[in-house]
Parts: C-alpha cells; sequence; structure tokens
C-alpha cells in the first residue's frame, strides 16, 4: 500500500479539527494507519508525491493513480464516483467492510456512545467501532455518555451501514 504525504497531511488536520466528531473520524484514521504500519501482512510506503497541477487531495490521488498506473482504496463516496470515471480501479472500504461486517438484526443490544445530534429532532449520533453510523431515537439527551439500545432497523447506503436504534429503557417501545 502506499500512501502519499498529501493525505496524510489531511487526515492529520482533520485530526486537529475543532469540530468533535470531525476530530475524532481522523483521529481513528491515524490509529488504523498505525496498526496498518504495525501489521506483518501490510506493507505500508510512505511517499512524498508532488502534483503541482491539483490543488485538491481528490485530484492529486487520481493524478497519481493515473501515473503509478495503481488502484486506490477509499471510503470516500465521491471521489470512488469521479475515480471510476477517470478509469481508475476503486476499492470501497465500506463495500469491502459490508461483506465482511456482522449483520444487526431488529430486536439485537448493543451499548453505543451517543456523540452528536442527529438530524430530527431528539436523535443522537454514535458509532460503532467499524465506522457504522448508529442513529440513536430520543438519544440527544445523551450526548456524552454510553447508552444501551436495541436495534429497531438497518439501512445500507453506499456511503456505508446506518442502524436504527431505540434506547433500551425506552418503555414507549418495548412488547408486553
Amino acid at each position: 500500500m502506499i500512501l502519499t504525504q498529501f493525505v496524510l497531511q489531511e487526515l492529520h488536520a482533520v485530526a486537529d479539527s475543532p469540530e468533535p466528531l470531525r476530530r475524532r473520524k481522523g483521529r481513528r484514521g491515524l490509529d488504523i494507519l498505525g496498526n496498518l504500519q504495525g501489521s506483518p501482512h501490510v506493507q505500508l510506503e510512505t511517499v512524498e508525491h508532488a502534483i503541482a497541477q491539483h490543488r485538491d487531495v481528490d485530484h492529486k490521488l487520481i493524478e497519481l493513480a493515473k501515473m503509478l498506473k495503481a488502484d486506490l482504496l477509499t471510503t470516500d463516496y465521491n471521489l470512488n464516483k469521479v475515480a471510476k470515471v477517470e478509469g481508475i480501479k476503486v476499492l470501497n472500504i465500506n463495500e469491502l467492510a459490508n461483506a465482511v461486517k456482522p449483520r444487526y438484526l431488529p430486536g439485537e443490544r448493543l451499548i453505543v456512545e451517543v456523540i452528536d445530534r442527529g438530524e430530527e429532532a431528539g436523535q443522537g449520533i454514535g458509532y460503532l467501532d467499524d465506522g457504522t453510523m448508529v442513529v440513536v431515537d430520543n438519544g440527544r439527551n445523551y450526548i456524552g455518555k454510553k447508552v444501551d439500545v436495541v436495534v429497531s432497523s438497518t439501512l445500507q447506503t453506499d456511503a456505508g451501514k446506518m442502524l436504527f436504534v431505540r434506547l433500551k429503557s425506552d418503555s414507549r417501545h418495548r412488547a408486553n
């Protein structure tokens, strides 16, 4: 695997973000890179490639993949689509992870940390260790806390899987 300095710099900037969710994602990315470096099964080479004609990281990656006749490995939905249009083979990490990810069925319990507000009133958002987004119904008041939840439903998108859960203690949804 080849890691470019410009990608590492972007990841570092995300990890230093003032936004907690963005910062957490960046730090998780750096942790994953550290695990890859320590793995005896992965050869990770960090390289410096100056690609002056493009400013943003996505275009630099596409140009570099063309130069090296390399495939791209990404979780970025838009980069995935643009690279494919440019004729580059893309390995989408979300698709690969979904192929081996455990399936969560309605009624299963899990513990999740609520870290942000959801889009709908009262919702909280958390993430599983594998990056799966978890939407917690009535979870907004639990931001910063771990909660016991029950899976209501799942949704598979091109950007990854989403779990919709309710608080285990939410008696309005309990079966008799």
